[in-house]
């Protein structure tokens, strides 16, 4: 491919690949044999350094340092909040952890993953089965617990992955919990970039990839990095009673479109809902055009 980056040598691939693997039994004997006896604030720190750790393995460098997310800081929301983010990738669980570790919601298909499924599940991920309504109340009810004690909750209300060129509408009905608890809504905008600073679709995990053949495209790059950019909450310091789900993801899509620099909306029109507060802000940096985003690595996929 023209205007490609050479990929990553096979010797690299095979040393990220072995010490992926160790990374996950020390992850799983951590798991089974100290987490029962720590307290909360511990297991945070281990899946906080965990998840840098894992990053670091696969060359993947964290851009920056998150304003308004991680803990201790004057910016950032209190515990208990509930964190919105665009879905590229498996690896955005262990970007937002490696920043502010949180309980996410995620497909059950993950439940069953080797390895990782069994952390997933002893690590506060919440499984939802699609397409069944009674899953989402029972979710909602254990997302409004999570919240009630001060944990963090993560989802992604797109309900699938992308290659990052665009953002899918969101789905409103997991909202409900922060809606009816009145607890901070904190949209983050994800992507990931290249070494020459394109942003780069190898981290993807859409469509008909394998999740063996998206992690050959990640361990094929010499290195990639991951930004994540908060945007203001939305009616902090919590969301007004009565707010419409449906209004307040339109919101919370349309401010991570445009911390992306692919909005389709103006913030005006983002503030329509009233649940936005996101007036005054510069106007959208210039992005991407719609469609598939450039492979700067070898593309090592195949299709399943």
């Amino acid at each position: 491919m023209s205007g490609a980056l050479p990929p990553a040598p096979p010797p690299l691939r095979w040393v990220r690949c072995a010490r992926l693997g160790l990374h996950l039994l020390w992850g799983m004997t951590t798991v089974a044999c100290a987490y029962p006896f720590l307290n909360d604030a511990v297991r945070l720190w281990l899946k906080r350094r965990w998840s840098r750790q894992l990053l670091d393995i696969l060359g993947i460098r964290l851009a920056g340092h998150p304003r308004g997310m991680a803990r201790g800081r004057e910016e950032a929301l209190a515990p208990g909040s509930l964190f919105v983010a665009n879905h590229v990738s498996w690896l955005d669980i262990f970007a937002l952890n490696a920043v502010r570790p949180m309980a996410f919601v995620a497909k059950s298909e993950v439940r069953g993953w080797p390895l990782a499924g069994w952390l997933a599940a002893n690590t506060d991920t919440l499984f939802l089965r699609r397409g069944q309504r009674g899953q989402t109340h029972a979710i909602n009810r254990r997302i409004a617990e999570l919240l009630a004690a001060g944990k963090d909750v993560a989802i992604f209300p797109e309900g699938t992955t992308t290659d990052g060129s665009v953002v899918l509408p969101f789905h409103g009905a997991l909202l409900q919990p922060a809606i009816d608890g009145r607890h901070p809504i904190r949209p983050v905008a994800l992507a990931y970039f290249a070494a020459d600073g394109r942003r780069s679709a190898a981290p993807a995990y859409a469509g008909d990839t394998s999740f063996g053949a998206c992690l050959a495209a990640i361990l094929a790059c010499r290195s990639l990095s991951v930004r994540l950019r908060p945007t203001p909450p939305l009616a902090p310091p919590g969301v007004a009673a009565g707010a419409d789900r449906r209004a307040l993801a339109a919101s919370a899509r349309s401010a991570i479109a445009y911390a992306l620099g692919m909005a389709a909306e103006t913030p005006a029109a983002a503030d329509a809902g009233g649940y936005g507060g996101k007036r005054g802000l510069p106007e959208a940096p210039p992005g991407p055009a719609a469609g598939a985003l450039p492979r700067p690595c070898a593309d090592t996929r195949g299709r399943t």
